[in-house]
């Protein structure tokens, strides 16, 4: 937990010194909700104080999804205290060209269904490209956008989202602060970026009609919008390093009046939150103790117990030093601290002290859940701990949230009916139905799928299908009974369609009479929370609600909570509490399981930003957190899987 004194202070004076090293006004929300509330009354605040001037509040507004959140505030305000839009303008801040209208993912199409039919605005006040630009007008329809923005003596508010390459609205890596509305080629990242909104990196459009940062600039108040862990990396350039082409958004250091609002997954980088000692006094604790000792083991180049009092005091660490007397008091508390992490037993070692080891001895063997969101995050994330549990002969069970269906291509789903058909009529089978329903699906597939139609309910349950056997022969593979796996297909997931519905009871639902059926001694969820796509903190928020639910019956006091990460990013050191060692030959069967998943293994539609396999990106996470505590000074293994555990309070 980050103490909130670290983000928002009461006093002049430290607030200075917490944001010193900050280029860019930075607001600092601990969650999505909380920064999405503050930016809305922002809005509101303008647009009521431009209603008392008499004076129209013109505003540049973004699509896609970080500012999702803002725009129903608004709606909610517009609702419930009489907030007037009749006289706002809406500029929409960047559009896909060509525009294919309602059919496709386009930023108006996300502007008009999450604010601008909500509201009172009046229609000709939300000015857009549209269907009726071409590339023989487009420069014209750019010029003119200009000239309307001018017309309303600028914009008075813009709202943007950050892309994962710094970039905002579509001002791509190497743009010039004098630009103006133009046409922009997206390039490789962003296009990958984008691909959680198609079926496929294909259907992404090339390029996009963009305000200019010059436009930008000359907004009267810019807010930066960021959240999740997958922003943090870019907020760290933006906010506090260089002004710099490279990263478009660092631009907004040279404005006046702009700020970012972020959450404190995307701030992690930033120096208040991730080395707060060296702004100022800290809260110190175990956590905060260990990331401070392995930063300087980097900084210095040395492991832990070769650091000294004079290491301490030239890096701001003083403090420690005061708490412990000695850097080697220091020294060997977080060593034997990072030590009792590691252990070859992720189930507990049976007639064994554990009294330092993560997990308990008995009851042995242990009933084991383990909930993995798509059908292959649980041996892409934690497939060598699962082997593990297996092989020292617990009684594990998969419990995979959600189809998957979305991420297989129109191509597998083409082999596995032509496979069927072919197999059908060389056995003499005679079964009509099935040829004629495979014949139907090759057809919507081949000839009549339209680029971003949504699939039917045929080509869906294949695809769902698909996975459904590619997760039970890696579990096969495993050593896991078919009868320990369970497909819950969440409701919130199956809309088959890229956007996915809200959490629900009824998802929650699907989970409590698993838990009650297994009664597990031990749960492994997916806290992955850098997933671009969302699903998997969906998936996390409905496991954890129903085990709330489930909190005081009495199975559930017995029970440990571990959590893991998925394929985008590991847990920091500081966070670590059991790291099981993988050792080559576990790495390679680790790699066999996850390559079962064969239609997810090169051609899946939603690898993320990273050109990395799946397999690839595992093999490697897995391989530097065994590098970090061998540099620290631990024992070197092959690999090492990591664990966060989650306690849940009971009454």
């Amino acid at each position: 937990m980050i103490p909130e004194s670290y983000y928002r202070t009461t006093d002049t004076i430290e607030d200075l010194r917490q944001k010193r090293f900050e280029k860019l006004r930075t607001n600092i929300y601990k969650d999505a909700t909380e920064g999405a509330v503050f930016t809305a009354g922002k809005i509101g605040q303008l647009i009521r104080e431009k209603e008392n001037l008499g004076e129209k509040c013109v505003l540049g507004l973004s699509g896609g999804s970080s500012p999702l959140g803002v725009y129903e505030e608004l709606v909610r305000m517009y609702e419930e205290e009489d907030l007037n839009f009749s006289d706002v303008v809406v500029f929409n801040v960047s559009e896909f060209f060509p525009f294919y209208g309602n059919d496709r993912h386009s930023n108006a199409k996300v502007l008009k269904t999450h604010l601008i039919d909500k509201v009172n605005i009046w229609p000709e006040n939300f000015h857009t490209p549209d269907a009726s630009i071409n590339r023989t007008n487009v420069y014209e329809f750019c010029r003119k956008y200009e000239e309307l923005i001018d017309a309303y003596d600028g914009l008075d508010l813009i709202v943007v989202s950050v892309g994962l390459v710094g970039n905002i609205a579509y001002n791509e890596p190497g743009s010039q602060i004098s630009t103006l509305t133009r046409l922009m080629l997206l390039d490789s990242e962003s296009q990958l970026d984008l691909s959680r909104f198609y079926s496929s990196v294909s259907e992404v459009p090339d390029s996009a009609i963009t305000m200019g940062l010059s436009t930008i600039q000359n907004a009267g108040e810019v807010i930066l919008l960021a959240w999740g862990e997958h922003k943090a990396e870019i907020i760290q350039k933006i906010v506090q390093g260089k002004v710099d082409d490279s990263v478009p958004a660092s631009f907004l250091q040279l404005h006046n009046n702009a700020k970012a609002v972020i959450d404190l997954n995307a701030a992690q980088h930033l120096t208040r939150i991730s080395q707060p000692w060296l702004v100022g006094p800290c809260v110190w604790n175990d956590k905060l103790i260990r990331r401070a000792i392995v930063w300087l083991c980097i900084e210095t180049g040395k492991p832990i117990l070769k650091l000294t009092n004079k290491d301490y005091n030239q890096h701001g660490l003083d403090e420690l030093l005061a708490l412990y007397g000695s850097a080697y008091n220091v020294n060997i508390k977080i060593f034997n601290d990072l030590q009792r992490t590691i252990t070859g037993w992720p189930g507990g070692k049976p007639n064994a002290d554990d009294t330092y080891r993560p997990e308990r001895a008995t009851p042995y063997p242990k009933r084991i859940l383990v909930f993995s969101p798509h059908p292959d995050d649980d041996v892409i994330s934690m497939g060598g701990t699962l082997q593990r549990l297996v092989d020292q002969h617990h009684e594990v069970h998969v419990a995979y949230q959600t189809s998957g269906n979305i991420a297989v291509s129109d191509e597998d789903v083409v082999r596995t009916v032509s496979l069927i058909k072919h197999v059908n009529r060389s056995l003499n089978h005679n079964e009509q139905t099935l040829m004629e329903k495979c014949g139907e699906i090759l057809q919507f597939l081949e000839n009549e799928k339209q680029i971003g139609q949504s699939d039917s309910k045929d080509v869906l349950f294949l695809k769902g299908q698909i996975r459904k056997e590619e997760a039970l022969t890696a579990c096969r593979y495993i050593g896991i009974a078919s009868e320990n796996v369970y497909f819950l297909e969440l409701p919130f997931y199956e809309t088959g369609r890229i956007q996915k519905d809200k959490l629900s009871e009824k998802d929650v639902l699907k989970i409590i009479p698993l838990l009650q059926q297994i009664r597990p001694h031990q749960i492994y969820l997916a806290g992955d929370l850098a997933d671009p796509h969302g699903t998997h903190k969906v998936c996390l928020d409905a496991a954890l609600a129903a085990l709330h639910e489930l909190k005081n019956v009495e199975w559930m006091k017995e029970c440990r909570i571990w959590m893991y990460r998925g394929a985008w990013s590991e847990w920091e050191i500081d966070h670590i509490q059991m790291a099981v060692p993988i050792s080559p030959e576990e790495l390679r069967k680790k790699r066999n399981s996850i390559l079962k998943h064969q239609s997810q293994t090169e051609s899946a539609p939603f690898l993320g930003d990273d050109e990395r396999l799946f397999w690839q990106r595992s093999e490697d996470r897995n391989k530097a957190t065994a590098d970090l505590y061998k540099e620290l000074g631990l024992a070197s293994y092959e690999a090492i899987e990591a664990f966060v555990e989650y306690k849940i309070f009971h009454y």
